[in-house]
């Protein structure tokens, strides 16, 4: 039986800011605290207001923890292990699921944490790298971590079958952890993309949960689950949607003149497209409160610069019914794919490329 307290302070002596926590068997995950953060904090603007990743049933936590690695699943609970194969072919209710099991506190990695990280990483000038490249990423030239798979002709990329696609969790250099050292999250640019809770698009209507809300299990994140609400585009403010994705006056993203738009209502869209973070259009009517929301989720550009993230795109479908969001990219997406990347998927899609990472915080009572 391996001694866990042994196990964390050897994992304390080396990376500073990590923790084993257990869940409710008792059982490890490897997770990197996050202390609680302003907008001043994070690069964004003065305000000493909180940054909603910190919010949770309306009151501030002091810290969320995110695991290192992106996660695998045993006996039905999610994991952050190092060295292994991470968990893929998982659609987004078994993710949440997976994470949900392990206990209260528990949850599917947000959008809005990971858009926390993403501000974190532009205020402090670093981007983080990964397997964005078959088993490498392209500004790298050296092969620097361990395959656990390979293109398969059957997934439909034939140029580059027999390359490397998934490596095992953490094998890369430190230019692969979000802070360049090693107590850093690793692999959040590429490997495998990776469902992120908390916000969903329906017909093109931009949806969410209040602040981090999404990871109390008590708010359910199911298709019909009453804690979604749209955002007015005047004010910033959540409102109940009508359904359809064609509430009045809320945020709607759709494709238009060759770019991502982020405006008020939807025109005919036919289907999927992408483009450059940096290029997203934010429409009149969507004024700084609503663009407020975008920019903690990490979806659009904060400020003018350092454009960290200049090749790293976003992809919607505003054309389908619901689309849920993962983050990241994957090992093919050299051209345009990043830690600040992000894609929307039907919730029931199982794709080979597809999997998630876990996060913890001790959850306050709801106000």
């Amino acid at each position: 039986m391996p001694n866990f307290d042994l196990s964390a302070l050897a994992l304390a002596s080396v990376c500073p800011g990590n923790e084993i926590l257990y869940d409710d068997r008792g059982l490890p995950s490897v997770m990197v605290k996050i202390p609680k953060m302003t907008h001043a904090q994070l690069g964004m603007g003065a305000s000493e207001a909180t940054h909603p990743a910190f919010i949770i049933n309306g009151q501030e936590v002091d810290a969320i923890y995110i695991s290192k690695f992106q996660n695998v699943v045993q006996d039905g609970r999610a994991y952050s292990l190092p060295g292994v194969d991470p968990r893929v072919n998982v659609n987004f209710d078994q993710a949440v699921q997976y994470c949900q099991a392990k206990g209260e506190g528990w949850h599917l990695m947000t959008r809005m944490e990971w858009g926390a990280i993403v501000r974190w990483c532009q205020k402090n000038g670093v981007m983080p790298k990964g397997n964005n490249n078959y088993g490498k990423h392209n500004t790298e030239t050296v092969y620097k971590a361990i395959p656990t798979c390979k293109v398969l002709d059957t997934w439909n990329d034939p140029s580059h079958v027999g390359q490397t696609a998934r490596i095992a969790t953490g094998t890369g250099p430190l230019t692969w952890s979000h802070d360049g050292t090693p107590s850093g999250i690793f692999d959040l640019c590429g490997n495998v993309w990776e469902w992120t809770g908390g916000i969903r698009m329906v017909h093109g209507e931009l949806q969410m949960l209040a602040n981090n809300n999404a990871a109390d299990s008590a708010h359910s994140q199911g298709a019909s689950s009453v804690d979604w609400k749209a955002i007015r585009g005047s004010d910033g403010e959540l409102v109940t949607p009508d359904g359809s994705g064609t509430t009045s006056g809320t945020v709607k993203l759709y494709w238009q003149s060759s770019a991502i738009h982020v405006g008020l209502t939807v025109p005919e869209q036919d289907t999927y497209h992408n483009c450059a973070i940096k290029n997203i259009v934010v429409d009149s009517g969507v004024e700084d409160k609503a663009k407020a929301i975008l920019q903690n989720l990490g979806m659009i550009q904060y400020g003018e610069g350092p454009e960290l993230f200049a090749d790293h795109h976003g992809w919607i479908n505003a054309a389908e019914a619901e689309r849920l969001f993962s983050s990241g990219c994957l090992w093919s997406h050299s051209a345009t794919g990043g830690v600040a990347s992000f894609d929307g998927h039907g919730r029931g899609h199982s794709l080979v490329y597809l999997g998630f990472r876990s996060a913890f915080v001790k959850l306050p009572a709801e106000s």
